[in-house]
């Protein structure tokens, strides 16, 4: 329940300036976000890959509806694989990608366009682009472009969201040589006549679209921080005579660093999903309605503890 109230607050102008006016509400968000600039990106991407990890960049922002805010957003990817060139990091740091930031409201060939620009531009870096999903409304859309993009960038990845009925279909025509996949639970508010509603079935959803796309050819990039799905994970690699270089985990920024370190240093490759920018407020709502430990942590900021 507090989950639902917390995806219904993350898109509520009047929950949004209460939250953001919040004198300690930054403290509490720099846990999860990595900065407002592109040097605060660029200096938490070189901490990380020292680390021994690898990242996915999030430039903040989703639902535009403004051509050149758009374009603004496209152009700022491109910027910050400009800052990161000189690093060559290569594929240690790719980017994700959210259509609705960069046109998918104003249609796909637009959306198309600016996703392109940012492939061109992460390939200058020997990198990669992974399409975030959203919500279910635009899974079709997000799935075409994502076709389109690979017919020039066939690495480009995509997440799906095992709590949507549709997923494990999805998985199937995906789990294909040289696909990769962000596997994630969702987090958009969804009705229950397309998503699964209580975690237990989003687990069991989860470990269904796991095993399809870990028994296929392509590449899983396990996205959870769930002890249970990460045995389950490495269980069903051993089933499939996976090695280690043939999936990998993903984790939020901010988010269980000690495991992050942990599956590292036992050699998996572990890439931490980097948000940055100063349009946080949806995102930061998402993880707070991800998991009760997120709240009791604002909660104690809040009280200055």
């Amino acid at each position: 329940m507090l989950g639902q109230l917390l995806l219904a607050g993350s898109r509520s102008r009047l929950v949004r300036r209460s939250v953001s006016g919040l004198p300690l509400t930054r403290k509490v968000v720099d846990r999860f976000v990595a900065g407002e600039s592109v040097a605060e990106a660029s200096a938490a991407v070189q901490r990380l890959v020292d680390g021994g990890l690898t990242v996915t960049i999030d430039h903040l922002g989703e639902e535009t509806r403004d051509a050149g805010a758009a374009a603004a957003t496209a152009k700022a990817y491109i910027t910050l694989l400009e800052e990161l060139r000189p690093l060559a990091l290569g594929a240690r740091a790719e980017v994700s990608v959210k259509l609705s930031a960069v046109g998918q409201e104003l249609g796909d060939s637009m959306a198309l366009d600016h996703a392109r620009e940012i492939c061109e531009a992460a390939a200058l870096n020997g990198s990669m682009v992974t399409l975030d999903m959203e919500d279910h409304t635009t899974v079709d859309s997000t799935l075409g472009i994502l076709r389109s993009l690979r017919e020039d960038f066939p690495s480009t990845g995509v997440a799906i969201q095992s709590y949507l009925f549709r997923s494990e279909a999805d998985c199937r025509d995906m789990a294909t040589a040289g696909s990769r996949v962000r596997l994630v639970k969702g987090a958009y508010r969804e009705p229950a006549s397309v998503a699964h509603q209580s975690k237990a079935e989003v687990d069991k959803a989860y470990v269904r679209c796991l095993r399809i796309l870990m028994a296929g050819k392509g590449y899983p990039m396990v996205a959870t921080h769930d002890d249970r799905l990460i045995a389950i994970t490495e269980l069903l690699a051993d089933r499939f005579s996976r090695s280690v270089g043939d999936y990998e985990y993903q984790m939020l920024y901010g988010i269980r660093t000690d495991k992050q370190e942990a599956l590292a240093g036992a050699g998996h490759t572990v890439r931490v999903y980097v948000p940055y920018g100063d349009d946080w407020y949806g995102y930061f709502m998402r993880r707070l309605a991800e998991r009760p430990a997120n709240v009791a942590f604002f909660l104690r900021a809040l009280g200055g503890k």
